[in-house]
């Protein structure tokens, strides 16, 4: 048995997992044999810890029987089946009192007007925007100082998952192949219809000149490695486990390579990586960082370097000495002050009209979290436990799922400052308490990281024009509502505690038309903003809408009928495709060879070129496959019209996917866009070209699955040339055999694109994938878009990002290249402490992503989240985010599982759940008593790593297509936390007794609100229906003895027996029971941006068994059940 767990850094053993070589690799220390607490290295939060006991053989779908009490748990070796505990009251029993800030403390009373309430969930068009270039100004602007000269930070190619390097390459400008229209700028100041906003209590005075508390360096620890713990491995397969504790294996266990490493078989030929793409790498190298523009050999400056593009000159005021650093990040989004969501005034009203309020002295704004109160670690938990520490005997209490959605943590601030932080569904944190060392975090067992949903479509988003976006001189941080005003004219950064002059021109308030109250500013005030970027933030005019289409028309292609889809979906959309008046289009079919068609404006009809040669593809005509949409939109339609039935009777069975590619990538190079792929086989000819690496009969029999990584570095290489021209790949597979898309999905992860996979496609015999297929492509198709972005994420100094997840290219140690960015991508960073936070109350997170929208405008969204900081273990324990927690341990797992083996990836995931309750019981508990105990917001941990080891891309002992396989993975990579906790663990609610009692309304619709489920066959009955929603898929499960009402007010069938086998839709009757499920369906879907396909079954029908699959409570031959799985962590915890 190897040696599991998760690394948080890349170790010995090999180079790490790159996008291209890291020029000089770390070299960290070999563990020692034990925890030493003078070196502490971040958490590896799994680390294999022995065999687990032998699976079951069985299938048991009965109710649990009563057993003996906790403590008295032996089972001879021969035992057919382990029964379950009755259920009963937990133990009382109460954690040690906290010396640090947690949920439920109690701060002091702020001398505030709290803001009104703005409901996040309401969604408006046209958000309010602001209007500040041109203001009354009461006197010049203070002199413009240059930034501080400080080095630009290292560059390396990066992959997805990635360990910073710090070596530095030379910047290379992109060229500008085009010229476009100046943006539209927003011109409308918002004119409030009440009083003026009184202050807010972000910000504690302080006395001018004020350094913040000195903080004490540290060394940088090092990183926690395999085998400092016996193993714990994996749950077995095989006969029921035995319930004596066996001692875990010694000798000649290996360590697996650690997290991130990656051997030479997949990281493909390195050296050509780095000669091939060093150009791209560096044209988007910092937006964000502080710093010189480069310059080449004879020093002049290069102007198109994206190194600059944040380094605004209009920071007003001279260099000053900065105060010592602290960088944050944020976490939530806020609600709009009363202010903000008046009607707009008229565009010259803010410079014509006289101020409302001469300028003022200025009022004391209260506390910000750089000066939370010293005493902030004495009132956590005196009074009581909270609820999140509640104490839990995971073996007694069943019933342990909420009835509704499970809420994240609230961070443990002030009640003004948790009003306004960033909203979890767009910044969160797996720990919403940060422990002030890295040893404290190691001894939690838990592992820091974020996610993120950047560019989620929002409801209420402020939108600023302004002529000066004020950001740190230092570490260039975006002003926000956590910084410290400490006077009218200065402000205190909370990342890096610098202090900085207020420019003149942030002194106005239009909103308020009032001057003197920088404090009061929209950029102030909402944790979530979006600033329309000046010319600063400008390499090149900024590109327009661009999008290509490559489709597969081999005789595959045709007899699946998507092109018939693709087409009609283009047809009705054409005038709903993000952009303007210089979108561009273009078209790309192939099969055995290439087909360009040259529709430029003037011709009757479309023109077919066909290119044979797919050795040295070339463009026929350069300049006529791309189009303006709007001057040659009849041209377009004419193809669109004609495109399915120009292939209809062909006998071409090849296809030539990779000249394609480069086809496309020629065409779009000089001004960047966005490329649609429409694959439908495993491409056999030209470049790319690919084997079947699939093996049906081993699916079920194997314990490790091979192929998981890519047969080629093509895609990948391809996709890096596309990162560094600024175009983004998207592939639809649609396919009933074998595409090795583990190969085929780097072309989008590496670009930013995204991936869509639908088995068994046919338009004939497939309607339900037909429908899904339809309504995705119509997502798709309209909706925004963010063109030639750049992500970075800055925290407060002590913290450090090192590992990246989702679909980008990594062009420096810390910015993100996203040639396209969508509202439905996510993303996941890990974090280690490299300095103590002894000193900081709190920290914070930021995260800038710059982009050009479907417009052309240059636009910067920026998330801000505040998050306290604590020294003990049981406040660590009590801000866990167990959903958090389980987002970031998937995608973790999903690289070890390419880089190392499925295996490894399983034991890892095991033993984080073993770890941190062993972390649990040996530290914050006071009193040990028998069962295995668990802080309430833990209690659904163990729950949710067994879901993940029956998770389609994990589980191991049931057939899974390999495709399958690796587009599961992909999910639990890019998609926003919220989509993967349902494909991780699906909801499962009652629906033939909905009833109105509890529903929510919305547009005048009532919604059933039913209760959550538990996952077992124990829950189901045979008089009921129960809908079943697993993210992608809904299952509605009809009982043999269903109530006759359900089946025909709902149904519409007059029995059982009438069901149809596939049913896929149900019907619009005119009765109450009919309406209140198709409206709680229909609510379903619309929490999501794809389109989930809802199964009608019954027992006879063939996909009862995946949705049996999903009963993850449940025994199943090859995997445990809830119950004997929390026995085998129990066994571990105990040792």
């Amino acid at each position: 048995m190897s040696s599991t767990g998760f690394n948080f850094q890349n170790g010995p053993g090999g180079q790490p997992y790159a996008n291209g070589p890291l020029q000089n690799q770390v070299v960290l220390q070999p563990p020692g044999p034990g925890y030493n607490m003078a070196h502490q290295p971040p958490y590896n939060p799994m680390q294999a810890k022995g065999p687990m006991p032998p699976g079951p053989g069985l299938y048991n779908s009965g109710p649990y029987q009563p057993i003996p009490p906790v403590s008295s748990y032996q089972a001879s070796p021969g035992q057919p089946m382990l029964n379950r505990p009755p259920m009963g009251p937990p133990h009382p029993m109460t954690p040690p009192q906290s010396t640090s800030p947690c949920p439920g403390l109690r701060m002091p009373p702020a001398q505030v007007t709290p803001a009104l309430p703005v409901s996040a969930n309401s969604y408006y068009q046209h958000p309010p925007a602001w209007q500040y270039g041109a203001l009354p100004l009461m006197g010049a602007p203070p002199p413009m100082g240059a930034p501080p000269p400080m080095a630009t930070p290292p560059l390396a190619f990066v992959d997805n998952h990635v360990t910073s390097s710090p070596n530095l390459a030379p910047l290379q400008a992109p060229s500008a192949g085009y010229s476009a229209a100046p943006s539209p700028v927003y011109h409308n100041a918002m004119q409030p219809s009440g009083p003026p906003l009184p202050p807010t209590s972000l910000h504690r005075s302080t006395q001018p000149g004020s350094a913040p508390p000195p903080m004490n360096p540290v060394a940088a620890p090092h990183t926690y490695q395999p085998g400092m713990t016996a193993p714990y491995g994996h749950p077995p397969t095989g006969p029921t486990p035995s319930m004596r504790p066996t001692p875990p294996p010694m000798g000649n266990a290996t360590p697996p390579l650690p997290f991130g490493a990656k051997t030479d078989a997949q990281c493909g030929s390195d050296a050509s990586d780095d000669a091939a793409h060093t150009e791209y790498d560096n044209q988007e190298n910092d937006i964000e960082c502080p710093g010189h523009i480069p310059t080449p050999a004879n020093g002049a400056q290069v102007p198109n370097s994206f190194d600059h593009l944040e380094t605004s000159p209009k920071m007003a005021g001279p260099p000053q000495q900065p105060a010592p650093p602290v960088r944050h990040m944020g976490l939530s989004y806020p609600s709009l002050p009363p202010g903000y969501q008046n009607t707009s005034a008229s565009p010259m009203q803010a410079q014509t009209q006289p101020y409302s309020h001469a300028p003022q002295s200025y009022q004391q704004p209260s506390a910000g979290p750089a000066q939370l109160s010293p005493s902030l670690a004495g009132l956590s938990l005196q009074s009581q436990t909270p609820e999140t520490l509640r104490v839990v005997n995971l073996l007694q209490e069943r019933n342990l799922l909420p009835p509704g959605p499970i809420t994240p943590p609230t961070p443990c601030l002030p009640q003004d400052l948790q009003k306004i932080n960033c909203h979890p569904e767009v910044f969160r944190s797996t720990l919403t308490n940060i422990p002030q060392t890295q040893s404290l975090l190691n001894k939690a067992k838990l592992p820091l990281g974020l996610l993120l949903h950047p560019f989620k479509d929002l409801s209420q988003l402020p939108v600023v024009t302004s002529s000066t976006i004020v950001r740190c001189r230092s570490c260039r941080t975006y002003i926000n509502p956590f910084v410290t005003f400490l006077d009218q004219r200065r402000w205190k950064c909370n990342l890096c505690y610098r202090v900085n002059d207020v420019p003149e021109e942030f002194m106005y308030n239009p909103v308020t038309r009032s001057y003197g109250e920088p404090h009061k500013r929209p950029e102030v005030q909402n944790a979530t903003i979006e600033f329309i970027a000046p010319s600063e933030y400008m390499l090149r005019p900024p590109q327009p809408a661009v999008y290509l289409f490559v489709l597969d028309v081999s005789h595959n292609a045709v007899e699946t009928g998507y092109l018939d889809v693709v087409c009609q979906s283009l047809l009705e959309n054409i005038n709903a495709l993000p952009g303007d008046s210089r979108t561009k289009i273009g078209f790309i079919s192939f099969d055995s060879t290439i087909h360009f068609y040259n529709l430029q404006e003037g011709l009757a009809q479309p023109q077919m070129l066909i290119v044979s040669d797919i050795e040295d593809i070339f463009l026929p005509t350069p300049d006529s496959l791309l189009v303006n949409l709007n001057e040659c939109k009849e041209l377009v339609q004419d193809l669109l019209k004609s495109l399915p039935q120009m292939f209809g009777k062909t006998m071409e069975t090849q296809s030539a996917l990779g000249p394609a590619l480069q086809a496309a990538f020629k065409l779009l190079s000089p001004t960047g866009g966005r490329v649609s792929v429409f694959q439908t086989q495993l491409p056999k000819l030209g470049v790319g070209a690919l084997k079947s690496r699939e093996d049906p009969n081993q699916r079920a029999s194997a314990k490790d699955i091979p192929n998981l990584s890519p047969a080629t570095d093509f895609y990948k290489k391809l996709a890096l040339d596309c990162s560094g021209q600024q175009v983004a790949v998207d592939l639809f597979l649609l396919s009933s055999q074998y595409c090795d898309l583990a190969s085929l999905a780097c072309i989008s992860r590496y670009s930013a694109g995204s991936v869509y996979y639908y088995p068994s496609y046919q338009q004939q015999h497939n309607p339900a994938g037909v429908e899904c297929f339809q309504k995705d492509l119509k997502r798709y198709l309209t909706r925004k878009i963010g063109l030639e972005a750049v992500m970075r994420i800055r925290c407060t100094k002590g913290l450090s990002i090192h590992t990246f997840h989702g679909n980008f290219f990594v062009r420096s140690t810390d910015l993100l290249s996203l040639p396209n960015v969508n509202p439905d991508a996510g993303f996941a960073v890990q974090m280690s402490i490299e300095e103590n936070l002894v000193d900081m109350q709190s920290v914070s997170f930021q995260a800038a992503l710059l982009y050009t929208s479907s417009k052309g405008e240059r636009r910067i969204r920026v998330h801000t989240m505040c998050l306290p900081v604590v020294n003990s273990l049981s406040d660590i324990f009590a801000g866990a985010d167990v959903q958090a927690i389980t987002g970031l341990l998937a995608s973790m797992a999903v690289d070890r599982s390419v880089t190392s083996s499925l295996s490894d990836a399983r034991d890892a995931m095991t033993n984080a759940s073993i770890d941190s309750l062993t972390s649990y019981r040996t530290s914050v508990l006071t009193i040990q008593q028998p069962g295995l105990l668990a802080p309430a917001c833990l209690r659904l941990f163990p729950l949710y790593i067994l879901a993940l080891l029956k998770q389609k891309a994990f589980r191991t002992g049931t057939s899974t297509r390999l495709d399958d396989r690796v587009f599961a993975m992909c999910q639990l990579k890019y998609q926003p936390l919220a989509y993967v906790m349902l494909m991780i663990h699906p909801a499962l609610y009652r629906v033939d007794d909905l009833t109105d009692e509890g529903a929510l309304n919305i547009s005048e619709r009532a919604i059933p609100q039913p209760r959550v489920q538990q996952l077992s066959v124990e829950k189901l009955s045979r008089e009921g229906a129960f809908l079943m929603d697993a993210g992608s898929v809904i299952y509605i499960w009809i009982g043999r003895n269903c109530n006759p009402d359900f089946l025909t007010q709902v149904l519409g069938v007059p029995d059982y027996a009438a069901v149809p086998q596939n049913m896929n839709l149900l019907p619009e009757l005119d009765t109450a029971e009919s309406q209140r499920t198709r409206a709680f369906v229909g609510w379903l879907r619309e929490q999501r941006p794809f389109f989930p396909i809802l199964h009608v079954i019954r027992d006879e029908s063939p996909l009862k068994a995946s949705f049996m699959q999903n009963m993850i409570e449940d025994r199943t031959e090859s995997a445990l059940s809830y119950y004997e799985f929390l026995l085998h962590v129990q066994q571990q915890v105990s040792k």
